[in-house]
């Protein structure tokens, strides 16, 4: 199945990104560990990567890949979606020189809304100010980045997109071990992703040119087209991004919290992510192409069928994921962290946040499934409806929960939310007849959170026998985690098969790579 290829493919260079991800974020933790300077960083990191997942990764492309195919499969469709994509192009430059500049300007303000506790502390408050004002340009760079992979996903070229986040690790981890005379490590880094979206720049307009597609800017004509995308993106930027406008309340509460707690969110978000990027997130870049282009040729009994595959699929390999995370939190946190400036004490407040994230995960996930449903069909207003319900939930679990729970608080208002919202979005689709679970759905589902609580008992069963060699150093304990991991994966992939949540079929058809189609 071309979908199962494409997933593959977008998964692979995910786990690369992240795996280099992982070894960021450990160099990260042993030099700054969970401080006044990781946590100035952890905010100037997270708002341009927060305005580009809600506007230019998560809004823009909803509204613009279902566009672009359908002007695609029309009649001159290369050159009327080149046009097309040229005039966005403009637009998207000159808003993001905008925005870029104002924020540049206006950041001092802007630190007080984004982390009100800061102000309390003037000198973690002007380091906030510095770090974010070096690291914002990479908004710009990375926004068109997203319209170029956007482009190439359409296209069903989905390798260079998805090995664009190993540029920026590669660039982060150079900044963490190249010594630079006269700033520090935070300063670095926050220099370093600025780097980072250049190079992710030149990394794509490289494999665009190979590939045969010209993006050249073209003065907007502001036709039908581009009035209807505006028309799209206007809703989707709530929509589209709602998770990552959760984790911008989660931030803005935890600056409020005592200091390491807007760390110890980072680091649980960050492992929490890995499942979310490598399956959620693949799935989803993958699925909406696949779900436009189907719409576009009036296939819709093929996209439901596509889409009830695809959230089977989600299942497959997301449930075991947040069993891990959910079961054996601590044991992850503290191979993977604990050195250096980060503690004991660091490792067990971390990992309060990541097991409930865990429990999350597979909300997290189908959301990410079900929201291109409504994309491909150029609606952007109802997950708009949908997402304003979920940030209310999380914010009102937050704030009821926060106090006396602290990180651990914030991270079930996230999960509660994400549950809430992937009912919403799945009982509205269902209604309007565009999901229907069919048989093998829905046994399969039933049999892979069989194999799901199997594993789960199995993970903890092996923890407590090698608990030993996690008290040995850094090679016993890091060759104890994979072996838990593999341990705990034998078990459940075991488990699926007996229990018929899977077939070998199916296991061949997802790790067998292969080229995904040409469009047209």
């Amino acid at each position: 199945m071309a979908l199962l290829r494409s997933v593959a493919t977008i998964g692979g260079y995910t786990m690369a990104s992240r795996v280099l991800g992982f070894v960021r974020d450990t160099l990260f933790a042993a030099i700054l560990g969970a401080g006044m300077a990781a946590d100035a960083f952890m905010v100037a990191f997270r708002l341009p990567n927060f305005l580009r997942s809600l506007f230019a990764e998560g809004a823009f492309n909803a509204a613009f890949v279902p566009l672009y195919s359908r002007i695609l499969a029309g009649p001159d469709g290369e050159r009327k979606a080149s046009r097309f994509a040229g005039e966005i192009a403009s637009l998207l430059t000159a808003t993001l020189v905008t925005v870029v500049t104002l924020f540049m300007i206006f950041m001092p303000q802007a630190m007080h809304v984004l982390a009100p506790g800061f102000s309390e502390d003037p000198e973690k408050y002007a380091l906030a100010v510095d770090l974010t004002r070096l690291a914002f340009p990479y908004l710009a760079y990375i926004s068109l980045v997203s319209l170029q992979g956007a482009i190439l996903n359409a296209h069903h070229k989905f390798a260079a997109p998805a090995a664009t986040p190993i540029m920026m690790n590669l660039v982060l981890i150079a900044g963490l071990l190249i010594p630079v005379r006269y700033l520090d490590v935070a300063h670095t880094q926050a220099i370093a992703v600025t780097l980072a979206g250049i190079v992710q720049f030149i990394w794509l307009a490289v494999h665009m040119q190979r590939s045969g597609f010209e993006l050249r800017l073209h003065l907007p004509r502001f036709g039908p087209e581009i009035r209807r995308f505006f028309k799209l993106l206007a809703p989707a930027m709530l929509g589209a991004g709602v998770y990552q406008v959760n984790v911008l309340i989660d931030m803005i509460l935890a600056s409020m919290l005592p200091e390491g707690t807007v760390s110890y969110l980072f680091y649980a978000d960050r492992l929490n992510q890995l499942p979310l990027a490598v399956i959620g997130i693949a799935i989803s870049t993958a699925l909406l192409p696949v779900l436009s282009a189907q719409l576009a040729r009036g296939e819709t009994t093929q996209a439901v069928a596509t889409q009830n595959r695809a959230l089977e699929g989600a299942l497959l390999l997301t449930l075991p994921a947040a069993a891990a995370l959910a079961a054996i939190p601590e044991t992850i946190i503290g191979v993977l962290f604990q050195r250096g400036a980060f503690t004991a004490h660091d490792t067990v407040e971390t990992a309060r946040a990541l097991g409930i994230l865990g429990l999350g995960l597979p909300a997290f996930t189908a959301v990410k499934v079900f929201t291109p449903a409504f994309h491909a069909r150029e609606d952007t207003r109802t997950p708009v409806v949908i997402g304003f319900v979920a940030l209310v939930v999380n914010l009102g679990v937050a704030l009821a929960a926060m106090w006396s729970l602290q990180q651990a608080g914030l991270a079930l208002a996230s999960t509660v939310a994400a549950w809430g919202h992937m009912a919403q979005l799945m009982y509205i689709l269902h209604k309007r007849g565009h999901f229907k679970p069919d048989v093998r759905l829905l046994s399969r589902a039933l049999r892979l959170l069989a194999a799901t609580v199997v594993m789960a008992a199995a993970l903890l069963a092996l923890e407590w026998q090698l608990r030993p060699l996690f008290e040995r150093d850094i090679l016993w304990r890091a060759g104890s985690l994979l072996a838990l991991v593999a341990g705990g994966g034998l078990v459940y992939l075991a488990a699926a098969l007996g229990f018929g949540g899977v077939n070998r079929d199916d296991l061949r058809r997802l790790l067998v790579r292969g080229r995904p189609p040409r469009s047209g």
